[in-house]
C-alpha cells in the first residue's frame, strides 16, 4: 500500500479575506497560479450548504507532456473561511485538500493556509518506488524528488504565485528570458 503524503504551507497575503476567497473559489482561476494544472472545469456548481457538492474536473500536466485527469468534489465550503475538496472514488489521482483564509494579526492582510494530501499513483512504478523506499528507508516525498517533483516546494511556489498574482496583478517570472 502506498504511503499518503501530507503537505501544509501558510503565507500572508496583503489582501482582504473576501477577495482571496472569491478568487480561489472561482476554480477557473486555479491554473493561473497552480503550475501543474492545465484546466479545472466545473460540472455542477452547488454550495455544500445545500446538501449537494460542487463537482469539478481537473486536468494536470503529466509525464512526457501528457495529461492526467480526475474529478473532485467540494466537501466543505464556508464563505471567506474554508474550501475543502477530495477526489472521487476511483479517480486517477487520489488527493484531497483544504485552503483556510483568516485575517492576519495586526491588520496585515490574510493568512492563507493550504493543506494537500495525496497518495502517489500505484501500478508497477508505484510498487517499485514503494519497494525502493523500504530499501533505502526514505520517505515517499524524497522518492518524488528523484523524479523532479517536490510536493513541498511545489505547494510553496503555488502559494507564492498566488500572492504575486493577488498583490501585483501578475506573476513575476524569468521563464523564457535569455540568460545574461
Amino acid at each position: 500500500m502506498n504511503q499518503r503524503v501530507i503537505v501544509e504551507k501558510t503565507l500572508t497575503i496583503n489582501k482582504p479575506v473576501e477577495e482571496l476567497y472569491r478568487f480561489w473559489r472561482n476554480f477557473d482561476n486555479l491554473p493561473r497560479f497552480i503550475k501543474h494544472l492545465k484546466q479545472v472545469r466545473v460540472y455542477d456548481e452547488k454550495r455544500e450548504s445545500s446538501g449537494h457538492a460542487t463537482r469539478t474536473h481537473w486536468i494536470s500536466k503529466g509525464f512526457l507532456n501528457g495529461s492526467v485527469e480526475w474529478d473532485v468534489v467540494i466537501t466543505e465550503d464556508r464563505e471567506n473561511e474554508l474550501i475543502a475538496w477530495t477526489s472521487v472514488e476511483g479517480a486517477a489521482i487520489e488527493t484531497s485538500g483544504r485552503v483556510h483564509f483568516k485575517p492576519a494579526p495586526g491588520n496585515r492582510g490574510t493568512e492563507v493556509k493550504t493543506v494537500r494530501e495525496f497518495t502517489p499513483p500505484g501500478g508497477a512504478i508505484g510498487a517499485a518506488l514503494a519497494f525502493a523506499e523500504r530499501l533505502v528507508e526514505k520517505p515517499v516525498i524524497d522518492i518524488a524528488k528523484l523524479f523532479g517533483e517536490d510536493p513541498e516546494l511545489e505547494i510553496k511556489e503555488d502559494l507564492r504565485r498566488f500572492k504575486m498574482l493577488m498583490e501585483a496583478g501578475e506573476i513575476a517570472t524569468i521563464e523564457g528570458q535569455p540568460r545574461g
